[in-house]
C-alpha cells in the first residue's frame, strides 16, 4: 500500500538584500519589472522550505537564515524578524525541530543553513537543532564549507560543518546519487553554477516528481534563462545546468 505524501511549503526568516547583486548583469530597467526595490535598492527575499510527510517521516528542505545572527548582523543583512519563524511555522504544522527525520540542505551557505540553529542569546553560543534529524549535504560542497575560498567565505557560519559532523548522522551524497525514505526516493542532481557541490533534490512520489532547485532557481524571476545572481560563482555554467533541468 502506497504512503501519503504531503508537500507542503512553510516559511523561515526573511531577508532584503541588493537588487542589483541578487541579478548579477541584468539592468535595473529589466528586474525592477518583477521586483520592487525601495530607496535603497534592497529586495524582500523570503526562505520558502519544503515540508515533506510521508509515513512516519517528516522531510525538511532547507532552514532558511533563521534567527542565530547577533543583533548587529541581522542589521547587516536585513534579517526581518527577531524569532525563529521557521520553529513557528513547524509548530503550525503540529510538528518541531525534533521530529524531523530528514533535514536536506542544497548547500550551507547561511541563508539556507541558518535555521539549523537556535536564535540568538547574549553570552551564549547557537546550538544545532533537530536532534533526531539526518543532515543530507553534498559531499564536494561539504568539503568547501570547511575549507572556502575567500569570495565566498562570508557566506558559511563558522563551526558549522564540524557541528554537523560531531552528530554522527551527516549523510553525504554525490550528484546520481538516491536516497529512499519510506515510499519516496530522492534522487540528487549535482550543480556547480552558483557554489561547488550544491545538490538539487528531485523528489520522486506516487504521481510524479516535484525538484527543490535551490539556487539553481532561486525563485520566480530566475526561471528565465539567462538571469543569474551576482552571487554565483560560474553564471555560464549556471545556465547550462538551469536549461539541463528546465
Amino acid at each position: 500500500m502506497m504512503q501519503e505524501t504531503s508537500f507542503i511549503v512553510i516559511r523561515g526568516n526573511s531577508m532584503r538584500l541588493d537588487g542589483g547583486t541578487m541579478f548579477g548583469n541584468a539592468p535595473k530597467a529589466l528586474w525592477q519589472k518583477w521586483v520592487r526595490a525601495d530607496e535603497r535598492g534592497m529586495i524582500d527575499i523570503a526562505s520558502n522550505c519544503l515540508l515533506v510527510k510521508t509515513g512516519n517521516y517528516n522531510l525538511l528542505f532547507e532552514t532558511g537564515c533563521g534567527a542565530y545572527l547577533s543583533p548587529d548582523m541581522k542589521a547587516r543583512f536585513a534579517v526581518q524578524e527577531e524569532r525563529h519563524i521557521l520553529l513557528k511555522a513547524l509548530s503550525e504544522q503540529g510538528l518541531s525541530d525534533s521530529d524531523i527525520s530528514h533535514v536536506v540542505l542544497s548547500h550551507l551557505h547561511f541563508d539556507h543553513a541558518g535555521g539549523l540553529l537556535s536564535a540568538w542569546e547574549p553570552d551564549r553560543e547557537p546550538a544545532l537543532l533537530f536532534p533526531n534529524a539526518l543532515f543530507v549535504v553534498g559531499e564536494e560542497h561539504f568539503r568547501r564549507s570547511k575549507s572556502p575560498h575567500p569570495r565566498d567565505r562570508a557566506s558559511f557560519i563558522p563551526g558549522l560543518a564540524e557541528k554537523l559532523q560531531a552528530t554522527g548522522r551527516l549523510v553525504l551524497k554525490q550528484g546520481g546519487d538516491r536516497l529512499t525514505v519510506g515510499s519516496l526516493t530522492i534522487e540528487f542532481f549535482q550543480s556547480q553554477g552558483h557554489t561547488p557541490g550544491m545538490l538539487i533534490s528531485l523528489i520522486q512520489a506516487q504521481g510524479g516528481t516535484v525538484i527543490y532547485t535551490g539556487d539553481l532557481i532561486p525563485g520566480l524571476p530566475w526561471v528565465n534563462l539567462p538571469i543569474t545572481m551576482g552571487y554565483d560563482r560560474f553564471a555560464e555554467k549556471l545556465v547550462d545546468e538551469k536549461k539541463q533541468m528546465l
